[in-house]
């Protein structure tokens, strides 16, 4: 459940952290479209490592490693299933750096973003109301989940419960006793939130207010002009140059 420590927000006073989100996220996609472009190994580390600055900046250096942490076994199954189709060495470690360099993207960004702060990006960008609302609840209650589901998990191992022995199936079963208590508590979080919602007029108002407005700075122009022209540079590269990286 580390992997899931990478969407939730830490409050910090950081320059990140003082970003208009639309701008974080226009810098993730940037890093998401760049690393889909490229399957060669070095441009990806070169990615990976231009945003180590940024974790520094924010001060998440320990959230964002523990995301990267609980990724590292999904990165895996990405090399093994590529060194077995492809049987290359390199490109199956570049497909696996890709995967960490995604979530290594989108995991700074929720950990520096706020929902309140997504939810008002997405209105100021005309988003209807219910999928700004929908949107940052999902990311408000998969930290929360994410947390239930290890306290499910210990309470089962404390009964004898037994989940890194056995082959793949039998590990498989050994979770049903996990996920179907989740499935109980998310319903169950589900069905209070409509209630609160229902009780609140949830809809009701067409126009909506908001206490804070969110205003872009000139340093997030700046950025992300930065970004744009990486972008340019790397389409560039990609499809007009023909260059041989070293790996």
């Amino acid at each position: 459940m580390k992997v899931f420590e990478g969407l939730r927000f830490r409050k910090v006073s950081s320059p990140i952290h003082r970003l208009d989100p639309r701008t974080k996220f226009v810098i993730s996609c940037v890093v998401f479209t760049i690393a889909v472009l490229f399957t060669a190994l070095t441009p990806l580390m070169v990615l990976f490592l231009l945003q180590i600055p940024i974790i520094l900046t924010a001060r998440v250096v320990r959230q964002w490693l523990e995301s990267l942490k609980g990724a590292l076994m999904l990165g895996s199954m990405i090399f093994i299933m590529n060194l077995l189709v492809r049987y290359t060495l390199i490109y199956s470690i570049a497909m696996s750096f890709r995967f960490l360099t995604l979530v290594a993207s989108f995991s700074w960004f929720f950990l520096t973003t706020s929902p309140d702060d997504l939810g008002l990006a997405l209105e100021r960008s005309k988003v209807p109301y219910e999928l700004c609302f929908a949107f940052t609840t999902a990311v408000r209650f998969v930290p929360v989940l994410a947390d239930e589901a290890q306290t499910i998990i210990d309470a089962q191992r404390s009964r004898g419960l037994e989940l890194d022995k056995g082959n793949l199936l039998k590990r498989i079963r050994n979770y049903m006793p996990i996920l179907i208590p989740l499935i109980v508590s998310a319903i169950r979080r589900s069905l209070e939130l409509a209630e609160a919602m229902e009780s609140r007029a949830f809809g009701s108002e067409v126009k909506r207010t908001s206490l804070y407005v969110l205003e872009m700075q000139a340093s997030d122009y700046m950025l992300i002009i930065l970004a744009c022209m990486l972008l340019s540079a790397s389409l560039y590269i990609r499809f007009f140059v023909s260059f041989q990286w070293p790996i």
